[in-house]
């Protein structure tokens, strides 16, 4: 049996397995050795702790720093064979310069992409990756077969088809996975995926409930994993630009926000209800943690309007927005939250269709949100209201207009001061300014290559998430809710 021993001369313990001695020679810190797990269920193979060519190894918790690579055990010695540590761990422990590091991964100088989620909204994500270049789609995951090979279809040929998402941690040769589940799982692959050493890209809401928040920051940055939430509009360039004027003080002192969406719901639960074959869809698995319940193609569907998969409208989209404001206000959450929420024409949903709240923050101002199912004029936006002026912002693009520069209670609006239009003449991947998913997913892949934090990481994510758990449970328990 292999044992790690003692050198006479300097110290420090090295392993005398030709694997870990013969092609790195280098030396680990008795501290790591003495943390070595000692149960199976641990172990990940040599080959997932590559890092993509230039992709810079992330700072390692002593939870990650070292693990029993069990399923190189018969490849090494069958059952004599002695425990290796993880390639990023040794990396890390070792310090190995760059070039060196360069010459350890070899060849894959691609972020390895898998999806977890195979429905429109994942596929769009994740085509991204690949377009944008230094990336390519490995492995695809959905429990319901149809989806599954559309997506296997759609990512060409070195897209590998997984029934579970476990399967796809347990991947080598997958380095990072984009989740784009119901809202119950989003959380609970997160925390298991950095586990397992990926990155992860996981759409909004990042919670399901307010009990998952502390403990999915505290394991994204013990991970060193580069996490990026759906919360794009932190990487889209105009409301990049609108923050700065905000910054700036463009509007003054702003004591309103206002925020509204609408979608018209009337005409889709017909036509994407149909067609769902149960005998092809893992519905237990589908249903994680959630109750068992029988299978209902209107809830598989439409998961986000009922409350055990889902949030309504307020988590769905209000997150988008208040996602903005609590950054532009530097206001990470509100101190009373009131809300009030009503169905009238969709009695279908479990959440209702009609919702208003108001959100009062520490920092002295009041946001409020308006959201509906029923119709779809206007779409979603945001309104600043200041002592200087007032600012709209939406995905299209954004204007500011002085206070003062029309009579008083004037209906019509002045000439803008500062004014941008999301220009619709060029490709996607030209204009930089025309896709906040597309400028979101470009933020993610460069920090998995650099190390660096993403314009929509998981703290903010869980922060505006946790408004939206607010805004529910004072709607749902209709009361007045006081946090401390």
């Amino acid at each position: 049996m292999r044992r790690w021993r003692r050198s006479a001369r300097h110290g420090p313990r090295r392993c005398s397995s030709p694997w870990v001695g013969q092609r790195l020679a280098k030396w680990i810190p008795t501290s790591y050795r003495r943390n070595f797990p000692r149960k199976r269920g641990f172990g990940r193979t040599d080959r997932q702790n590559h890092a993509p060519r230039g992709v810079s190894a992330p700072r390692v918790s002593r939870r990650h720093a070292a693990r029993v690579d069990w399923s190189r055990r018969a490849q090494l010695d069958g059952p004599a064979a002695t425990v290796s540590m993880r390639r990023r761990a040794f990396l890390h422990a070792t310090a190995l310069s760059a070039f060196a590091y360069r010459r350890v991964t070899g060849a894959n100088d691609r972020i390895g992409i898998a999806l977890i989620g195979c429905g429109g909204r994942g596929r769009g994500v994740t085509a991204y990756a690949p377009r944008l270049g230094g990336a390519e789609v490995r492995g695809v995951s959905d429990v319901y077969l149809p989806r599954r090979e559309q997506a296997a279809d759609q990512f060409g040929p070195t897209a590998r088809g997984y029934r579970d998402y476990r399967d796809v941690l347990e991947d080598n040769d997958i380095d990072a996975v984009v989740i784009a589940t119901p809202d119950h799982w989003h959380a609970p692959m997160t925390m298991q995926a950095v586990d397992a050493g990926k990155h992860v890209y996981v759409e909004k809401p990042v919670t399901h409930h307010l009990g998952e928040g502390e403990d999915l920051v505290a394991a994204v940055e013990s991970s060193g994993r580069t996490v990026a939430t759906g919360t794009q509009q932190r990487s889209w360039k105009h409301f990049l630009e609108a923050k700065r004027l905000v910054d700036d003080g463009a509007l003054g002192k702003v004591t309103f926000v206002r925020c509204h969406w609408s979608q018209n719901y009337t005409d889709l639960r017909g036509r994407f209800s149909e067609g769902i074959d149960e005998s092809q869809l893992d519905w237990k698995q589908w249903l994680g943690s959630a109750p068992e319940q029988p299978f209902d193609p209107v809830r598989y569907r439409f998961w986000r309007f009922f409350w055990d998969f889902g949030g309504g409208s307020v988590t769905d989209l209000m997150t988008h927005w208040i996602d903005v404001v609590q950054w532009y206000m530097k206001s990470p959450e509100p101190q009373e939250v009131h809300a009030a929420g009503a169905t009238y024409t969709q009695d279908w949903m479990e959440a209702p269709d009609t919702v208003t709240a108001s959100m009062l923050y520490p920092e002295r101002y009041m946001a409020a949100f308006e959201g509906n199912m029923t119709f779809g004029l206007l779409g979603g936006g945001i309104v600043f209201r200041g002592d200087k002026g007032m600012m709209v912002l939406n995905r299209l693009g954004y204007a500011v207009y002085e206070e003062g520069a029309k009579p008083f209670e004037a209906v019509s609006l002045p000439e803008p001061t500062h004014r941008f239009s999301r220009s619709e003449d060029t490709s996607a991947l030209e204009r930089v300014d025309g896709n906040g998913t597309l400028d979101n997913v470009r933020n993610w892949l460069e920090c998995i290559r650099t190390g660096t934090t993403p314009n929509a990481h998981i703290r903010a994510g869980v922060e505006a998430a946790a408004t939206s758990h607010w805004v529910n449970k004072a709607l749902r328990e209709k009361k007045v809710l006081t946090l401390a």
